[in-house]
């Protein structure tokens, strides 16, 4: 400020010889000039294309010179005090210079904004913004011209950020989502109370199950309790709810998503089915959302279809900013955009279901339930008989669990109150449940076949194959091998019964190696060498090499089993009291052969 006014008090002097201070300013009767300074009035004018520039100077306070009798009276303020000095006119600032100060800015604001100085906030982003509408478009090269599209975005940004915390701050309440009504919710509010009316009631009475225990999370997470209705419009409550997209659950987490924030998937469990865990997931979901855009309603955006995506739109608008999620609302995916009237359509109706005709009726009871910590493998109908409750009941207290089978790991199982006791007094009872092996074989794949010939060999379909192996065309290639589900028709060929063979004699030619050798002949590395006293590998061309036969099995006393789904080779082995070696060798098998239901074995 006192530089300010300074120079403009040169200004208006300028003519009388006012010129910029070298020393301080002196307002005392008793004066000294600088050395050599001329005498008043006769100080020099600045040249033309100079300014006068204003050295600075001690504070001077501005409305004391003014009330002390303004300018004319030269006891207050001596013109004599004051010296010009000449200087080149400003250098235009590069492109840079300019994004730094619009950065400088644009932190300005969002310490204006944390201060709950919202005015100020909003006026340092319109200087920041102003900034960068002067970068011309050849001024600086595409790193210049991308810093500056960066820091638009930046802007837009915040600017959406402030706006929504000027309408809650106004409220009262911070954390609050603003009721819009507009024509997209009155919309989504006439679709509730047509024709999807009983889709709206049976969700609603469905929260009861879980809504309470959402509530308490969201209180202690500090957010919004209207957040609990959110699984109304993803999942209408249903804990085990499958989008197209393949998002699952009452919260509709993809698989990424979930793992992101802390949903485990494997053989035995998805978590995004679990209430409890898939609700802390969300809250953290919608945390991270919120930080980063601002608003509720931009953030609920964003958890339908990803904050990626919204960034992306908002990265393309051409308005100056996104004042509000209205603004936003035209340029995203119509599922999407449907997606937050919709949310707050429900809000309105539920709020005050008369006014719109609807009798919502009462929400079903919260599920009770007890924890018992288990570490066996056990099948949830085991579990139900043994305790005597119904099965339903412990698959709707255990959504998570794929196959309502335990995994081989400690688990914490949900029972019925006063059922845990039970369960552990019962647990050693309960058999162990073997998980069932799929029906694979692995198919090598030959010149001229197509998926659809080696489906109908096995008995199986295209779609099976291509799933099996994560295939996205039907395009196959000769010699690659190909993960084949066995249908219920495909029936196996028998296994053949060793015979026995006499030995051979193999010449060594050019290329010819003992793994190859080996392979042509049924036998293996280490029999060859055996046979031959080899203690290397090493061959040399036309060296004879004795090729032992396959040892003959005795099958006498042999009988034929049909392998059964679950069946492995050492479960098979141990059926029949034989050991696993003994069941290889006379089925001419090795240990990573594969079995699959309908074969034929020979067993003792």
């Amino acid at each position: 400020m006192k530089k300010t006014f300074i120079s403009l008090l040169c200004l208006i002097v300028g003519a009388a010889g006012c010129v910029a201070p070298s020393a301080q300013v002196n307002t005392s009767p008793a004066r000294t000039r600088t050395a050599g300074a001329p005498e008043p009035g006769a100080a020099a004018l600045p040249q033309p294309g100079q300014i006068a520039q204003v050295e600075e100077v001690e504070e001077v306070d501005p409305h004391q010179l003014m009330t002390n009798g303004g300018l004319d009276e030269p006891a207050k303020f001596a013109a004599t005090d004051y010296q010009c000095k000449p200087v080149p006119a400003p250098v235009e600032k590069d492109a840079q210079q300019i994004l730094d100060e619009a950065l400088a800015s644009c932190q300005a604001a969002q310490d204006y904004w944390q201060k709950g100085e919202l005015d100020q906030a909003i006026d340092a982003l319109d200087q920041a913004y102003a900034m960068l509408l002067s970068i011309e478009a050849d001024n600086g090269g595409p790193g210049v011209l991308q810093a500056k599209e960066d820091l638009r975005f930046l802007i837009s940004k915040r600017m959406l950020e402030i706006y929504t915390s000027r309408f809650t701050a106004a409220t009262g309440n911070h954390n609050a989502i603003p009721l819009d009504m507009n024509k997209y919710v009155e919309a989504e509010i006439k679709l509730f109370t047509g024709r999807e009316k009983n889709f709206f009631i049976s969700s609603y009475q469905r929260s009861g199950q879980y809504r309470p225990q959402i509530v308490k999370a969201l209180r202690e997470a500090g957010l919004p309790e209207e957040l609990s209705w959110l699984p109304l419009i993803e999942s209408g409550f249903k804990v085990k709810a499958l989008s197209s997209a393949r998002a699952l659950g009452m919260w509709q987490f993809i698989a990424s998503t979930g793992y992101k924030f802390g949903l485990s998937r494997d053989r035995y469990i998805d978590e995004r089915m679990d209430p409890e865990k898939s609700t802390q997931a969300a809250i953290a979901y919608l945390k991270e959302l919120h930080s980063m855009f601002g608003d509720w309603t931009t953030c609920l955006a964003a958890y339908n279809c990803g904050e990626g995506r919204v960034l992306r739109v908002i990265q393309r608008q051409n308005v100056n900013y996104l004042d509000n999620f209205w603004d936003l609302y035209t340029m995203l995916p119509r599922e999407t955009a449907r997606y937050v009237p919709r949310f707050l359509a429900a809000l309105h109706i539920i709020n005050d279901p008369a006014k719109y005709g609807m009798d919502l009726g009462v929400p079903y009871p919260p599920l009770e339930y007890e924890t018992v910590s288990i570490n066996k493998q056990v099948h949830l109908n085991h579990v139900a008989s043994a305790i005597g409750v119904s099965k339903e009941t412990l698959k709707d207290l255990n959504p998570e669990l794929r196959y309502q089978i335990t995994p081989e790991r400690p688990y914490e199982l949900k029972t019925p109150p006063g059922k845990s006791g039970e369960l552990l007094a019962c647990i050693d009872r309960i058999s162990k449940y073997e998980f069932p092996q799929d029906a694979y074989v692995l198919h090598r794949i030959r010149r001229g076949e197509t998926l659809s010939t080696i489906a109908r060999k096995y008995g199986t379909s295209v779609s099976k194959i291509k799933r099996a192996n994560s295939m996205r065309s039907t395009r196959i290639v000769a010699g690659k091998t190909l993960k084949v589900p066995i249908g219920r028709g495909y029936s196996a060929p028998a296994a053949s019964q060793p015979v026995a063979s006499t030995p051979a004699v193999h010449v060594v030619r050019r290329g010819d190696s003992l793994w190859n050798i080996a392979q042509r002949y049924g036998s293996t590395i280490n029999d060859i060498k055996e046979a031959n006293n080899l203690k290397t590998t090493t061959l040399s061309v036309g060296q004879k090499l004795t090729i032992p036969g396959k040892s003959q099995t005795n099958a006498s006393g042999s009988r034929t089993y049909v392998v059964k789904r679950g069946d492995t080779p050492s479960t098979i082995a141990r059926k029949h009291g034989m050991s696993l070696n003994q069941l290889l060798a006379l089925n001419g098998l090795h240990m990573k052969s594969t079995i699959y239901p309908g074969q034929k074995i020979l067993v003792k």
